[in-house]
Formats: structure tokens, C-alpha cells, sequence
């Protein structure tokens, strides 16, 4: 068995429940709190201060700038996008800094990395919409990941679709780690002659480098990128941003800076695709992968995409949930994440030979072409965002939100009940099941979307929350009756597959005793649904592991 490459988060800080000591504690993060500094990486450092992220209650001036310097901080960036400030502040100051009126929420600067054939192009039906012209012509496309090496198959005659490039990490905006180049393949190569074409592959790309040569970056590099391509987007026609990305959760992405970038975006019209993340298998919260969509994927706005497994071929009949995809509800906020499940285990795309991931592992090249295969939501997300381009250039009318509702209910929902891999490596057993916590509205379904009518324009897809009610036992969708047009729970999840026979407040499928919450599978409702968990603000001290070569049969 070939062994593929699998990026997950990074190694998350202990989120930490503590008593509120001072009135500006509620302003500041989990890990900056004054009780959890001393186990903060972001904090310890008092002499060469902390890098934090700080939002406005109002979009910041030069005197909210000079506040900062008289504390002893230095202005490293300004974020009016959001309004905010990436600042460096000695950690004695965050208090007095937290105490500003106009301070809304302080952050550190957070580590962010990657999450990481044309079986994917036929099982999604790329062929279809290919056939009728729509190849993502004339729209542009933002990769925010570790850059693109300007390869033939992103050039078009003499035409070259990378059109716009720049660096939020310094050097050049080329790719010197190798995932950047591999997604960008994914959405608008063109396979250069080989069978390696990606969905939309006239599509322009706009390269705008976040991530190092090692794959490492930070939230305030990425609120940078989004709001450059915000900025941009008149100039190069900017429909769709493409976050293969992501890090752990530490608050309600009502108050994490980068949740907050990719709703700006999203508002700004601009269709915002983010991997879901690489935990599916992480059981170190004892939720059997549960809850562990990673940020900014737990933002309501933006599509969420988890990976499926196209199991080598371009039948949809036989496609498996990938073990390591992440699931929700999303920590904090609850919503029901992800949005739509793509394929993205053992894809081939664009990766030149002398980059880190080509130097690491040898194995995944495809012979001595510029051709490699990843797997991991990072891979399943450029596919929905190619999606996407093509829906821009198909109706220039539509809306993100329009192409979000959508997609998901176009999707597929022929699923079986429950799926168990074995992983040849270690001889773990991982057992996934069909709920819209692990596969969303179903998978990506190109060719069944021309036989839908559109979500009415001005309506919002925004990703419902999930609450549990404690009288009745049963756990159900906010906001999704059949007065609302574009969620109604008869046609974007299906009450046959998804829900169970009685839709969302089944028994008997998702919510029963010995399906997915009960205690023959989880160990009872309190793992999931526990205030220390899910629903709380502490995750009792769990971290998240760091992926390194994965095998998914």
C-alpha cells in the first residue's frame, strides 16, 4: 500500500478554565489570561513581548496605535479589514491593554499550517460541466497557502493564469515547501499533457504565499493574505479563496480574528472554501474525532469541506468517509460542521521535485514528473472552490451564498450506516458513521445541480447551530423548518439518509442509544455534549496531534 502524506493541526495550547480575576479578563484568549501565562508558549516571553492580535470595537486610529506604543508595544500591522492590529506588546502590558474601552478581544498571534487522477474529476462529474465550456474562464481564484511554483500546467498557450503573487513571510511569493503548488493543481492545472488536469483548469490564480518553507505560518500572515484578496478582487475578478489551512479552536469564531477575516470576505462576496481539518481520528478528548474542526472551518459563513475516499474509482456508489477527516460540531459555537465532504485521499496534483514535502517523502512522486500524491481535506477543498469559479462563470448573477445552498443540496446522500478502516501501520481500527457531523449535507455532485432551482438570491446559507434538549433527550438543528427556503431539512440533509426516518430529531440513525451519541458508541451524551467539552469553554486540557505520513486503505 502507497503511503500518503497527511497534514493536521498543529499542536494546540491547554484551553483552560479559570475564575475571572480583573475586569479585562473576558478580553483576552484562553491562553493569555493572567492565570494561564505561565503555561502559554505565547506568553512566556515577557522580555521580547508577546505577538498578539487585537480587535477594535472600532476601527483603530493612530491614537489606539500610540496607546499600544506608550505600553511599550510596536505596531507591526494594520488590520483595519477586520478592525484590528497585529501588534507586538510586552506580556506585563496585556492587562492595561485589555482595560482599553475600545479593546473588544486580544489574541496571540496563532501558528497556523497546511491540513493536509482523475478519479477525483469523475466522481464529482467534472467532465459534465467541463463539456459545456465551464473551466473557470475569466475568474480569479486566491490561494492563501505556502505559494505556487509558476508551473506549464497554470499557463495557458503563452498565457500565464498566475496573475497575481505575493508574500505575507518574506522572499519570494514561490513555493518552497510543495502543499501550495499540490492545491493549486488540484483547482486550475491544466495536467500539461498528462491525465493529472485539475476541475477548473482555465481558472486564474492569484498566489499569495502564508505559509514557510516548512509548511509553518501565523493568523496574522493569513488576515493579511484575506484581506489583500478582498482588495484585490475588482482588479483580478476574485469570486473564490481557497484556505487548505487551518489550527486549533480556543474561543466562538465570533471573537477569533481569523474567523472574523473570512466573514468580512464572505460579506465582501467573495466564496470562502476551508479544509475541516485532520482530527477525525483524534481521540484525545475522548469524542471519537468528534468536535474537532479546526479554525477558521468553524466559522457559519464560509463551506467547511471534509474528505472522502473515491476508493480509485469514479463511481460514487463505493466512496468512504477518509477516517482522518475532521467533524463537528464546531467547539464553542456548535455549528453543524462541515458543510460537504469531497474527495481528497491519495490525489495527484502539481509538486516539482527540490521542495520540502518532495524531499521528505520520496514515495509519493509519480515517477520523475512534477506530479506527487497528498491526501487530507487540504485536498478535497480546492476541488469545491474550482466547483465554485465554474458556478461564477456559469451565472455571474449568483451569490456565495446561492452557490453554498447549492452545492449542498445537490449533494450526495447515498451512504452506508457506518464504515471501519484499518490502518496497516499501527492495526488501530477507526469506525466512521454517516452523520451530518462527519459528512455534512453529502458528497459534491456537479452534474445533479442543473436539476435543482437556486437558493433565492439575498438569502443567507449560513451553517445552523445544534442544540440538545435535555428534557426530551434529542439533539436538533436551529433555524432550519421548512419556512426557511434555503435549509430546509427535507432537501439539503435528506430525512432518509442523514437524519434517519424522522428527520432531524430521529432516534434512530444519528441521536439513537447505539448509533453515534449513545453510550455503546460514545460513551454517553456527556463526552459529547458534556460542559467540559463541546459545549463548555475548557477542552480539559486536550491537544492536537501533528499528522505525519498516513495510510488510508
Amino acid at each position: 500500500m502507497k503511503k500518503t502524506l497527511k497534514f493536521a493541526a498543529i499542536f494546540g495550547l491547554a484551553l483552560l478554565c479559570g475564575t475571572t480575576v480583573w475586569a479585562g479578563s473576558e478580553k483576552l484568549s484562553p491562553e493569555l489570561k493572567p492565570e494561564n501565562r505561565s503555561r502559554s508558549r505565547s506568553a512566556q516571553n515577557a522580555e521580547s513581548g508577546v505577538e498578539v492580535i487585537v480587535q477594535y470595537k472600532v476601527t483603530p486610529t493612530e491614537a489606539h496605535h500610540q496607546r499600544v506604543a506608550k505600553l511599550g508595544g510596536k505596531l507591526n500591522a494594520k488590520m483595519e479589514f477586520i478592525k484590528g492590529a497585529h501588534y507586538t506588546v510586552p506580556a506585563a502590558a496585556l492587562d492595561t491593554l485589555a482595560s482599553d474601552p475600545d479593546v473588544a478581544y486580544i489574541t496571540p498571534d496563532r501558528a497556523i499550517n497546511p491540513t493536509f487522477d482523475n478519479i477525483t474529476n469523475g466522481t464529482i462529474d467534472a467532465g459534465y460541466m467541463n463539456s459545456e465550456g465551464y473551466v473557470g474562464t475569466g475568474i480569479g481564484v486566491a490561494i492563501i497557502d505556502s505559494g505556487i511554483v509558476d508551473l506549464p500546467d497554470f499557463h495557458t498557450g503563452s498565457t500565464d493564469r498566475i496573475v497575481y503573487q505575493q508574500s505575507f513571510v518574506g522572499g519570494t511569493p514561490a513555493d518552497q515547501f510543495g502543499h501550495g503548488t499540490h492545491v493549486a493543481g488540484i483547482l486550475a492545472g491544466n495536467g500539461n499533457g498528462t491525465v493529472y488536469q485539475g476541475v477548473a483548469y482555465n481558472a486564474n490564480l492569484i498566489n499569495l504565499r502564508v505559509l514557510d518553507a516548512n509548511g509553518n505560518g501565523t493568523d496574522s500572515a493569513v488576515i493579511q493574505a484575506i484581506a489583500a484578496a478582498v482588495s484585490l478582487s475588482g482588479k483580478y475578478n476574485i469570486k473564490v479563496i481557497n484556505l487548505s489551512l487551518g489550527r486549533p479552536v480556543y474561543e466562538s469564531a465570533s471573537l477569533d480574528p481569523l474567523c472574523q477575516a473570512v466573514e468580512a470576505a464572505w460579506k465582501a462576496g467573495i466564496f470562502v472554501a476551508v479544509a475541516a481539518g485532520n482530527d477525525g481520528r483524534n481521540n484525545n478528548a475522548q469524542t471519537m474525532g468528534y468536535g474537532t474542526i479546526t479554525s477558521p472551518g468553524n466559522d457559519p459563513y464560509v463551506m467547511t469541506v471534509g474528505a472522502i475516499k473515491a476508493e480509485g474509482t469514479t463511481d460514487r456508489s463505493d466512496d468512504r468517509i477518509a477516517s482522518y477527516s475532521s467533524k463537528g460540531p464546531t467547539l464553542f459555537d456548535h455549528y453543524a460542521k462541515p458543510d460537504i465532504v469531497a474527495p481528497g485521499n491519495m490525489v495527484v496534483s502539481t509538486l516539482p521535485a527540490g521542495l520540502t514535502l518532495s524531499n521528505l517523502y520520496p514515495a509519493n512522486r509519480i515517477g520523475a514528473t512534477n506530479y506527487f500524491t497528498l491526501s487530507g481535506t487540504s485536498m478535497a477543498t480546492p476541488v469545491v472552490a474550482a466547483w465554485a469559479a465554474m458556478g461564477y462563470q456559469n451565472n455571474t448573477t449568483i451569490t456565495n451564498d446561492n452557490i453554498k445552498a447549492d452545492f449542498m443540496m445537490s449533494a450526495t446522500k447515498v451512504f452506508p450506516a457506518s464504515s471501519t478502516v484499518v490502518d496497516p501501520t499501527t492495526g488501530l481500527s477507526y469506525t466512521s458513521y454517516y452523520d451530518a457531523f462527519t459528512v455534512g449535507a453529502g458528497e459534491l455532485d456537479m452534474q445533479y445541480i442543473n436539476t435543482i432551482s437556486f437558493a433565492p438570491v439575498g438569502t443567507s446559507a449560513k451553517t445552523p447551530a445544534v442544540a440538545y434538549n435535555k428534557s426530551t433527550g434529542l439533539v436538533s438543528m436551529q433555524g432550519i423548518g421548512a419556512s426557511n427556503v434555503v435549509w430546509g431539512s427535507n432537501v439539503v440533509w435528506g430525512s432518509n439518509v442523514v437524519w434517519g426516518s424522522s428527520a432531524v430529531l430521529s432516534n434512530n440513525v444519528v441521536w439513537g442509544s447505539n448509533v453515534v451519541w449513545g453510550s455503546s458508541a460514545m460513551a454517553g451524551f456527556n463526552v459529547v455534549w458534556g460542559s467540559n467539552v463541546v459545549w463548555g469553554s475548557s477542552a480539559n486540557d486536550a491537544t492536537f496531534s501533528i499528522g505525519a505520513i498516513n495510510t488510508e486503505p
